[in-house]
């Protein structure tokens, strides 16, 4: 999908055009279109094009010593020239996604106030309830088909951020369009701001969200039942994305909309989809079939069993017992194993709850349940020591070490420590980016489960299909079509996910297996095409500047 300039009529011209960053092309106007948009002098009067314009701030951000400045440049270019910005971005990926999301979005959310610059998105403040659907209608799109949207309260595993969250929703949404090519003009990022718990925020004058504590119970709720009414009432076909609420909001706001409006959570579904991915690759390696596999989670949030729910389901998929199957994923939390007889169980945590005596330490869960794989969602870092590391090599003879949280700072070991305390023979992912490990002359190249593969082409594959709604199914069906990207040559090395220089190839195989599912649930607002891969492309935007208008 190319870009297009509107029609002549009330067009912008001149010094207006410069500033409006969906138009602006910057030093690649023509010396035609400068004379007929009456920028002559505005600009300087070389012609560039736009593989001169990348080639410029690939230099100016390679340049550059301090991940956070990278982004602050990345985030001004998308506030002058969105174009250039999306073709830098998708020039290099793998080079780009570390800097526009996680890592380096977490400590950009930490400093959000002191870094402000330009707004973006809409802001939807408890204060305003019974206006929600009047701001939204402030924003200038009208056909908005995505909105990732945010409490700001548990930003990956920095906690509660408040109105600094908002950094979330529009590195997610920046990675829809680079990493799948949904355009960008459909996707708008919000945050509710509630209030934030964070006394640190509420003393810093530059903090820029409401100065309250957080609004609680049925208050919550209903503004979170008028913001889903006004979404619905001004695009229809609209898909909301929630990230990062706290597990007590996230598990019952899925619950309540999930067969009513298309929608779904990326830290449950999400998250849920690229470990199961991770999972099918992983046995590529260990040559064993899902249904031999026992997992053992550190964490027991909404993250660890949205996890073991996509497994048990894909095992029961292939025939096991759905409660067998739940009976294969054990929880740990700060409490110790989460067993029946807790008195402190949520209830999304019950079903995987173990009628057995209490476990205290993580090693002796593994030593009792014997599990094939741990993961980690604990958002505590070095969780994973050298003693659980070589209990799990003790076990299997290809452990499989997922250390999930993220960022960086929060993972519950490194890859290097997991492949030299199993001697290389760990099957290792983890949530956040480490680089090549060498283990007694032999090369591992860590993969990175990141959600980018799942959500970006779900995204895509409900934009071309226009879905009524998200189901689990779609998610396993993601997760299957993610591993079958995955090369020998990858697996050789350790890598059990696709490079993420591949990611825009590798995403539209996503959607367009999920788009499939989609037709075949008669879950699709289009007719289905005869070529459904074709559907899918002739919907990818790309970062290409718009003629003129005739």
């Amino acid at each position: 999908m190319l870009n297009t300039l509107p029609e002549s009529s009330g067009h912008p011209n001149g010094y207006e055009l410069l500033h409006n960053p969906h138009l602006n092309k910057g030093t690649s106007f023509t010396e035609a279109e400068r004379r007929a948009a009456h920028l002559e002098g505005l600009l300087p009067p070389a012609v560039m094009t736009i593989d001169v314009q990348v080639a410029r701030r690939h230099a100016e951000i390679a340049n550059l010593h301090d991940d956070l400045l990278k982004y602050l440049v990345l985030s001004d270019l998308q506030s002058r020239n969105e174009t250039l910005y999306y073709a830098v971005l998708m020039s290099d990926p793998a080079t780009y996604m570390p800097i526009v999301y996680t890592p380096t979005v977490g400590e950009a959310c930490q400093k959000f106030g002191h870094i402000f610059r330009q707004p973006r998105g809409i802001y939807l403040p408890i204060t305003a309830r019974g206006r929600l659907q009047e701001l939204l209608s402030n924003w200038p799109e009208r056909d908005i088909r995505f909105i990732v949207v945010t409490d700001g309260e548990r930003i990956l595993g920095l906690g509660d951020l408040g109105a600094g969250g908002m950094g979330i929703p529009i590195g997610k949404l920046a990675l829809y369009t680079a990493c799948a090519g949904v355009p960008p003009q459909h996707c708008l990022p919000i945050v509710l701001d509630v209030g934030t718990n964070n006394q640190v925020l509420l003393d810093d004058p530059l903090y820029l969200g409401l100065r309250q504590n957080r609004v609680r119970g049925d208050e919550y709720t209903a503004f979170v039942d008028e913001f889903v009414e006004a979404v619905q009432q001004l695009y229809p076909k609209c898909c909301i994305q929630w990230e990062d609420f706290a597990n007590f909001h996230a598990v019952p706001i899925l619950a309540r909309y999930r067969e009513e409006i298309c929608t779904f959570n990326d830290d449950i579904q999400g998250t849920a989809g690229i470990a199961l991915a991770g999972i099918f690759a992983a046995l590529r390696l260990t040559g064993k079939k899902l249904a031999e596999q026992r997992f053992l989670f550190l964490g027991a949030g909404s993250a660890a069993t949205g996890i073991a729910e996509l497994i048990s389901l894909a095992m029961a998929r292939e025939g096991v017992d759905l409660a067998a199957a739940r009976s294969s994923n054990s929880l740990f939390d700060i409490n110790g194993l989460v067993v029946s007889s807790r008195a402190d169980l949520a209830d999304f945590q019950k079903p995987f709850a173990k009628d057995m005596p209490p476990v205290s330490t993580f090693v002796e869960a593994i030593r009792v349940l014997r599990p094939t794989g741990i993961i980690g969602v604990s958002t505590v870092p070095k969780l994973f020591t050298r003693d659980v590391i070589r209990t799990m090599a003790e076990i299997n003879e290809r452990p499989i070490i997922f250390p999930y949280s993220n960022p960086t700072s929060r993972s519950e070991c490194t890859a290097e420590e997991a492949y030299s305390w199993s001697d290389g023979r760990a099957v290792f992912a983890s949530g956040s980016p480490f680089p090549p490990v060498e283990i007694a002359g032999r090369r591992f190249v860590p993969g990175q489960g990141n959600n980018v593969y799942i959500f970006p082409a779900m995204g895509m594959a409900v934009f071309a299909t226009e879905a009524t709604r998200v189901t689990e199914e779609m998610f396993i069906v993601a997760a299957e079509a993610v591993a079958e990207e995955v090369t020998e040559e990858n697996l050789a090395v350790g890598l059990i996910y696709p490079p993420q220089s591949r990611i825009l190839d590798v995403s539209l195989h996503v959607a367009e297996r999920v788009a499939t599912f989609i037709f075949d649930q008669g879950l699709a607002r289009v007719e289905r095409p005869e070529d459904i891969g074709g559907l899918i492309r002739s919907r990818v935007y790309r970062p290409v500047y718009a003629e003129a208008a005739e």
